[in-house]
């Protein structure tokens, strides 16, 4: 178990529950819907591998409670567990207020939190690391995916309203979150860009990253 007392951050990985036909959607027609379930499951433990080498206090955020949690989600279940994380449900209308709202718990047990996304395997150790730095001296860090969006944000301080109005999902998320940020008098820190995987390339991209280790 993580010491709470003596971690810098809290990192919260946001995840959806494995659900065939409900995950990584954009994966089916390459992958099957099998496929894009089993890719789901994949990335979302290598994200929690790399979070957890970090050293930092990890939380596990599913996108909603289930009266039952599916059978797919046993190999997730299992390494959360084991290494005895706590979990959350995200709360909220749309991503900028489940993360705002996030973010504003880590902060108040943390001073400083930080969100990353069960599809961002880039998203290695040393990356979350340079993260947690850039919050001693920044209010918001953001790290920049290749689509137009980010693949973490984190933040030591949040105005309301920041990540309201968001077209999320789209290319401008990005510009939109930093005009935000700006009129809510909030510094930022961008990190170097990084990719998630929402397309079959970005699929092929992480099984080479993988396979060339």
């Amino acid at each position: 178990m993580q010491d709470t007392d003596h971690s810098p951050a809290i990192l919260m990985q946001f995840a959806k529950w494995p659900q065939a036909g409900r995950v990584k959607t954009r994966l089916i027609p390459a992958l099957g819907i099998e496929g894009a379930l089993q890719a789901h499951i994949t990335l979302s433990l290598e994200v929690l591998d790399n979070l957890c080498a970090t050293g930092y206090d990890v939380s596990f955020w599913w996108d909603r409670p289930l009266d039952q949690p599916p059978e797919e989600a046993a190999p997730l279940l299992a390494n959360i567990e084991a290494a005895k994380l706590p979990q959350s449900f995200q709360q909220g209308g749309d991503l900028g207020e489940r993360m705002a709202r996030a973010l504003g718990q880590g902060i108040a047990s943390h001073h400083r939190a930080v969100v990353i996304g069960s599809d961002c395997p880039s998203v290695d150790p040393g990356y979350v690391r340079s993260a947690v730095a850039a919050l001693e001296h920044y209010d918001v860090v953001l790290g920049p995916s290749d689509d137009g969006g980010y693949v973490l944000i984190g933040a030591r301080r949040l105005a309301p309203g920041a990540l309201e109005g968001i077209a999320w999902g789209t290319p401008d998320v990005m510009q939109q979150t930093l005009q935000r940020m700006d009129a809510a008098g909030l510094s930022v820190y961008l990190l170097e860009p990084r990719w998630d995987v929402d397309e079959p390339e970005d699929w092929q991209r992480f099984r080479r990253m993988v396979g060339q280790r």
